[in-house]
């Protein structure tokens, strides 16, 4: 994996590895199987989370690019937008933060404590908007920023595209590592899944390990599942073509859709 991912910037934002720790108890409650956690809550950068992975790659692309700002979109208490402004304040670039309001909460609270704070403390310029105005306001915000001088490299919700996907090729291998230490081959893989990055990364990077493990993404966000599907599959031969290493395009997106909802 080392050679595949070397040739590609990355700038160290988290702790790593975290640790893969087995969960004994909930093994004995369900009578099996044998179930381990990796711990990416423990990533380290602003309370930690799996986009910290994905930003090493963006940010890494972003200043080899020349950019100074960092534009970045989610939901009002996004994880990955907490983290991508945490990135930036240790990386001494500026930060705007989209958030639209996706949940229907409309408390005075949820759109100022939370992540929302610390999105402020660490330095961040928030832009509250509803969910159709997004890609208008975005467009206005990087024209103005380019007016004012500003380099401005965009990254997408989530951290999800080929460069994203990149930080969980390399967690795959980290994964494979760490099991091997620990005598064992993980067969299943399981994680939420939204946007994509995590998924598209983990499935190629098992497969540039070559290992015979399924990954499968629960459903947290789309109602479309249909939508969802395309676009992790496209996420999954997006980073095959963009590592260019890796032939392997048959390789199965496999989501689980039936805890979506209330």
């Amino acid at each position: 994996m080392t050679d595949i991912l070397s040739g590609f910037p990355r700038v160290e934002l988290g702790f790593s590895p975290t640790p893969l720790e087995p969960l004994d108890r909930l093994s004995e409650l369900l009578g099996g199987p044998r179930i381990w956690i990796k711990r990416d809550d423990c990533t380290g950068l602003a309370t930690g989370g799996n986009k910290t992975r994905k930003l090493e790659f963006l940010m890494g692309d972003a200043k080899a690019q020349g950019a100074n700002t960092v534009i970045t979109f989610g939901a009002v208490q996004s994880n990955h937008a907490r983290q991508t402004a945490a990135a930036c304040a240790k990386l001494g670039l500026e930060c705007h933060l989209i958030l639209s309001r996706r949940v229907n909460w409309r408390h005075a609270e949820y759109e100022t404590s939370g992540n929302v704070l610390l999105d402020r403390l660490l330095g961040a310029h928030v832009h509250g908007t509803e969910p159709a105005n997004v890609e208008t306001l975005s467009r206005a915000l990087i024209d103005d920023l380019s007016r004012k001088g500003r380099t401005c490299y965009v990254v997408p919700t989530g951290g999800s595209n080929a460069i994203g996907a990149m930080g969980y090729m390399r967690c795959a291998s980290e994964i494979v590592e760490q099991a091997g230490a620990l005598g064992f081959r993980p067969e299943v893989i399981v994680h939420a899944t939204s946007s994509g990055g995590t998924q598209a990364g983990l499935v190629a990077g098992l497969a540039a390990e070559k290992q015979e493990c399924r990954v499968f993404g629960i459903n947290v966000y789309d109602r479309d599942h249909a939508r969802l599907e395309r676009r992790i599959t496209r996420l999954v031969l997006d980073t095959f073509e963009r590592t260019r290493r890796l032939t392997n395009t048959s390789a199965q997106v496999q989501i689980v859709h039936d805890f979506l909802g209330e």
